[in-house]
Parts: structure tokens; sequence; C-alpha cells
């Protein structure tokens, strides 16, 4: 038996490794300094890839440790391989230079994104004629396979160091990161939870990890921060589908036909699929001894996001004062943006991990601030996050994090909130065709709320005021 399953699972692993091979992206041969190995020690300083130079330079800036940081973070976040392995190094610490950066989580959440990003991995196209020896394609595959290496050693120490609190962090962080890159980032999720591939969604052949280690009764901690099942297999996979994924549903049909016990978990990992939500909000934006908070540097999923943006103007600027006031930013809220003090609004940007003018919060950093005060407990910040994403105004519309912010509302007694839970969700929402995703959340109401009658006026009052809707005579 266990040599059919055996041989059931290679089968697999062979169709999967073509469509792997036929999703990668060719890695160009990037010109420019060789970075030093961390600590100004040997190890692994020849063996690591060319990388671009920095756009700070070479000279000293003000502020130039911050601003670097911020580049690496927003190229790891887009799925840059080698700023992801050299942001991981910096949040090490090891460099005495960069002693104040040390934080070992984010250091292994990034050495973590690094390990199975498939550009890591995945071939690399010979040259043509121009470069007959091949010598160029093959330093660089031999180099990211060094550096590979290097991670997966410096990754197991930061994590035999850490509580289990730790540990879950930064799989949370993982998840956050990849689920805001759409598709790829879903597929690479169900990835490392497939026993088809290795511990960090790699083919097995290419794991920095000795077979051997695997098979011992106390397998290295970087294997085990993934588990291995099958309904997060279906459950990524799906969601990668959702997003119109060719390559997804590929593995997705792959994966049910592979056996029937596989197939049965179709109706309730969609189910689950209609109702996820990523672990975070936006990435939080802690500080570590340096002071430079975690920047979320990621896009806005795409052209749905771009489209959500430019409707933000929808938005009463009260619900942003409202959440900076909360947060602290300002005294009191403000109805118009022009009112804001240049140093208010450094503030908030500041607090946003982000470097701006400081003299208008742009349209993205708005969206953050109501997030923010959300996350941190505000109720009314809650409501109107949860009628952003139930309308599509600032964010994409997504009826799942809808429902989570419309019940993390309710829990704080808010009656609109109720209301939206007990009705809003149960009708959808006219014209979007999408009902099936409105209709799933239905299933996490409480009964209890049935009998509730708050004010409807109210709460058409908050989706008017955001959709842009006229208001009629009687609800005001």
């Amino acid at each position: 038996m266990a040599g059919h399953e055996a041989a059931q699972d290679a089968r697999r692993w062979g169709r999967r490794a073509l469509t792997i091979a036929a999703m990668a992206a060719l890695v160009p041969l990037m010109g420019g300094c060789e970075p030093k190995a961390p600590g100004g020690k040997g190890g692994f300083a020849s063996a690591t890839c060319p990388r671009p130079q920095s756009p700070i330079g070479v000279a000293p800036q003000f502020n130039a440790q911050e601003q670097d940081i911020r580049f690496l973070r927003r190229q790891a976040f887009h799925g840059d391989f080698f700023a992801q392995i050299d942001l991981a190094r910096r949040y090490t610490g090891r460099d005495a230079r960069e002693r104040n950066l040390e934080d070992p989580v984010e250091a292994a959440t990034w050495y973590e994104l690094a390990l199975s990003n498939p550009d890591g991995y995945s071939p690399i196209v010979p040259y043509p004629a121009a470069r007959k020896d091949n010598r160029g394609p093959k330093k660089i595959t031999d180099c990211r396979t060094a550096e590979r290496r290097a991670a997966f050693g410096t990754m197991e120490r930061l994590l035999s160091m850490m509580s289990s609190d730790e540990r879950q962090d930064v799989k949370n962080r993982v998840i956050y990161v990849l689920s805001t890159q759409g598709a790829p980032g879903f597929r690479t999720l169900a990835r490392l939870h497939d026993v088809a591939f290795g511990p960090f969604g790699d083919p097995p052949d290419t794991s920095p990890i000795d077979p051997k280690d695997l098979a011992r009764v106390k397998p290295p901690a970087s294997a085990t921060l993934f588990t291995r099942n099958d309904v997060d297999v279906y459950l990524y996979n799906y969601l990668a589908t959702q997003a119109g994924d060719v390559a997804g549903f590929v593995m997705l049909k792959d994966f049910e036909r592979s056996s029937p016990e596989r197939a049965a978990l179709a109706a309730d990992a969609q189910a689950t699929a209609a109702r996820w939500v990523p672990p975070y909000e936006f990435y939080p934006p802690e500080a570590p001894a340096s002071g430079v908070p975690h920047s979320d540097e990621s896009d806005t999923q795409g052209e749905s996001g771009a489209v959500a943006l430019s409707r933000l103007d929808e938005l009463p600027f009260i619900h942003v004062a409202r959440a900076m006031t909360y947060l602290r930013v300002l005294p009191a809220p403000v109805a118009d943006e022009k009112a804001l003090a240049p140093q208010e609004v450094q503030a908030m940007q500041g607090m946003l991990g982000r470097i701006g003018s400081g003299r208008r919060l742009s349209p993205l950093e708005k969206v953050r601030a109501i997030q923010y005060a959300a996350v941190n407990g505000s109720a009314n910040s809650q409501l109107v996050l949860a009628v952003m994403y139930a309308e599509g105004v600032g964010v994409p519309r997504d009826y799942a994090r809808a429902f989570h912010w419309f019940s993390e509302a309710e829990k704080q007694g808010n009656p609109e909130a109720k209301y939206a839970m007990s009705t809003y969700f149960s009708l959808g929402v006219a014209g979007i065709a999408d009902q099936d995703r409105a209709q799933a959340v239905v299933y996490q109401i409480d009964s209890a709320l049935s009998g509730f009658s708050p004010s409807v006026g109210r709460l058409r009052n908050v989706l008017a005021q955001v959709s842009g809707q006229p208001q009629r005579e009687g609800d005001r």
C-alpha cells in the first residue's frame, strides 16, 4: 500500500514539475556590486550572486539606512528573491553597522519567503550564441543554490531560539505577504502545505534541507513551520483559481484527480475560501530598536485595487480624521483635509512607516490610517472599513473582509454593524454578480441577531456616504 502511494506521489510530482517549469520566470543576470558576507566574516561571501547598485548610492545621506530598508522592502514585497535574502540578512543584525535593525522574527519571515520563492530554484535558460560556454547561467544557478543553503542555516538557528508564539507570528507574516501577491502567492502557499513538494514548496531535489534530516524523529524547525495537509492545499489552489489563474486551475484539477478523498474536499474547502481573510489587515507596523517601522509595501492587488483607490474621494475625509484622532495623531477630527498641519501629516506617515513630503496624505495612506485604527480597536473605523470592503471604495470589494470588520464592530456594540450582519449580507448587494461570497458569510451570522431592529436609516447613511448614493429625505 505504501509503495502504491509512493508511486502515485512520484507520478503526481512529475506532472507538477512540468507545470512549475512552464510557469518559471526567467531570472536575468544581474550586474552590480557584490555584497559582503554578514558580519564581514567568511562563509558565503564568494558564493553570493551579483546585485544591482542600490539607488540610494554610496555617499552617506540623512536616513540612508531607513531609505535602504524601505527600498529592499518594496522589492521584497513584490517577490524579488535577492531583496528578500538581503532584507533578512539586515534584520539578523549580524553586521555591527546594522545591530540596531536586529529582529529575529522579521529576519525569519523574509528568509522563509526567499526560500519559498520560485526564483530561487527555478531553472535558468542559458544565454544564446553570445555565450557559448554557458558559464553565466551556471554561475547564477550555483550562487542561488549557495544563497539558499546559507539562508536555511541562518533561519534554522533563528527558529530554534523562538517560542511557539514567535514561530506563529513568522508564519502569519509569510501568509500575509504571499496573499498580497495574488495568484502566484496563493500557489506558493498551496505548495508549502503539499507533501509532494519540499519543505519550502520547492522540488524535493532542490531543497536546501538534507533528505536524511527530514527523515529524523525531530526534523528541522523550518520543515515544521507549515503543516502538510490536503485541506490547505485545496484552499490555496482554489483561491488562486478564483483570481483567474490558469496555473492554479491546473494544479487544483491535478490535485482533485490524485485521489477520491482529495476530490471530496471540494465543498468544504470552497466554503472556507469564500470566508478566508489573511492573518493581518496590513503588515504590522512595528519598529525594532532602529526605530524604522515595518512598512507595508504591497501594491493594491492589481487593477481592482487601483480602481478602488481611485474611488476614495467618495469617502468623506471626516472618517480618515476620526481614525487619526483615535491614533492620537490629531487632537480632534476635522472635516477638511486642508485643515491638517504638515507635522500631523508627517506623524501619520511616520506611524505607517512611510516617507512623504508632509504636505498631503496619499490615497493609500488614508486607507492605511483607517486600517490601522480598525486593527487597534476603533469601532467607527471598523464599521467604515467594513463598508469600504462591501462597496469597493479604497480597497477591492471583498465580502469576507467586509463581514469580518462588521463582526468586529458588532462585538463592540455598534448597532449599524449588527444590523448589517443580520440583514445586509443576507440580502446581498444589488448589481454585484458574485453573490456566492455574499451568501457564504450568512452562515456565520448568529441566530440571536434575527430579532434585532436598529435604525435602518443610520446604516443607509453610512453606506450612502461611502458609495456616493443620495440619501432619501426620510432617512436623515
